[in-house]
C-alpha cells in the first residue's frame, strides 16, 4: 500500500491491516453487551515510540484484571505497532491503541473467547496553550468498587460525567477526588502541583490509574534534580499552587492555566518537565 493512499486510520484485526474502522463487534458480543473490553494508548512522536513496551504490556494486564486471557503478548503487540507505524509517512504524530475484548460468556467473560485489534491513527500533539479546570462532584471509585487497576472502557462513562459537569460550568476539564475526598487527578489526566520549587502529585492509591507517562515524568524530574513528592493532596492546596500541569499519553505534558476562579501561567517546572519528556521521546 503506497503511503500516499493511506487513510488517517489503520486497524490490525484478524491477522491483517484494514483502512479505517472495520466492524468487529455484534450485539451478542460480551464486550458490547457487558463491557468486557480494555485498551491502551501509546504514541509515535518525534521519530520515537516512547514507552511502547510498557503500554503493550499493560493492556495484557488490564485484560487479565477483567478475567480475559490475552491472545497476544506484549512483544507481539510491539511488532504489530512498529509495522503499522511504518505504513504512515515518516515523522507522523500517531496514536497507537491496542484493544482486547471477550466475545462470549454471560456476565463473566469466557477467557478463551478473547480477541484483539490494534488501531493506529494520525493524531497531532495538542499545542501547550493550556487548559482550564474546576472541582467536580464526581469521584473516582475505590479498588473494591471498580476495576481501577485496569485501563478498562467501563470506567470511562464516569470520566465523561466529570468532563460534562466541568464543561457545563465553562471549563475544559475537572479535578476529581478519590473516595476519601482527596485529589485523585484531572478527569482523564494525571495531576502535578508545584509549590515552592517542589513537585507534588497524588500517591497512587488504587483509585486512579498510575499513568505510564506520569511515571516517566516523575522519573525524569527526579533525575534532573527536582524534588517530587507523592502524597495525599487536599483540594484546597491546589488553590495555593505556584503551577499546575498534567501528564497523559495522548497530550503528554500540558499546563493548567485556570483553576476555578484563579488564573495561572505555565511555569518553569512545567516547561522543564515538557522539555525533559520531549528529549526522552525523541531518543526512544
Amino acid at each position: 500500500m503506497a503511503k500516499a493512499e493511506i487513510a488517517d486510520t489503520l486497524t490490525f484485526v484478524d491477522g491483517k491491516w484494514h483502512e479505517g474502522s472495520p466492524k468487529v463487534l455484534g450485539p451478542g458480543s460480551n464486550a458490547m453487551w457487558l463491557s468486557s473490553i480494555v485498551f491502551d494508548g501509546a504514541r509515535a512522536m518525534l521519530g520515537g515510540l516512547p514507552d511502547l513496551d510498557r503500554h503493550c504490556a499493560r493492556v495484557g494486564r488490564s485484560a487479565e484484571v477483567l478475567g480475559m486471557t490475552p491472545p497476544v503478548n506484549g512483544e507481539e503487540l510491539q511488532e504489530i505497532a512498529r509495522d503499522g507505524v511504518k505504513k504512515f509517512p515518516e515523522g507522523s504524530a500517531l496514536y497507537i491503541c491496542p484493544m482486547i475484548w471477550a466475545e462470549t460468556g454471560f456476565i463473566v467473560a469466557d477467557p478463551d473467547s478473547t480477541k484483539f485489534l490494534m488501531s493506529i491513527y494520525l493524531a497531532p500533539l495538542p499545542e501547550p496553550t493550556g487548559f482550564t479546570a474546576c472541582r467536580t462532584s464526581i469521584r473516582r471509585p475505590g479498588l473494591d468498587q471498580a476495576p481501577t487497576e485496569a485501563k478498562a472502557s467501563c470506567l470511562y462513562p464516569n470520566v465523561a460525567r466529570a468532563v460534562r459537569e466541568a464543561r457545563g460550568k465553562g471549563y475544559d476539564t475537572g479535578v476529581v477526588l478519590d473516595p476519601d475526598y482527596k485529589v485523585a487527578e484531572f478527569a482523564y489526566t494525571n495531576l502535578f502541583m508545584v509549590k515552592d520549587g517542589a513537585v507534588h502529585t497524588p500517591s497512587p492509591n488504587g483509585t486512579f490509574l498510575n499513568g505510564i507517562t506520569r511515571q516517566r515524568v516523575v522519573q525524569l524530574l527526579r533525575a534532573d534534580g527536582m524534588e517530587v513528592v507523592e502524597r495525599e493532596i487536599a483540594y484546597d492546596e491546589l488553590a495555593d499552587a505556584d503551577e499546575l500541569f498534567s501528564s497523559a499519553n495522548y497530550s503528554k505534558v500540558l499546563p493548567c492555566v485556570k483553576l476555578d476562579d484563579r488564573d495561572l501561567q505555565p511555569g518553569p517546572v512545567f516547561s522543564r518537565a515538557r522539555e525533559l519528556y520531549w528529549e526522552f521521546a525523541s531518543a526512544s
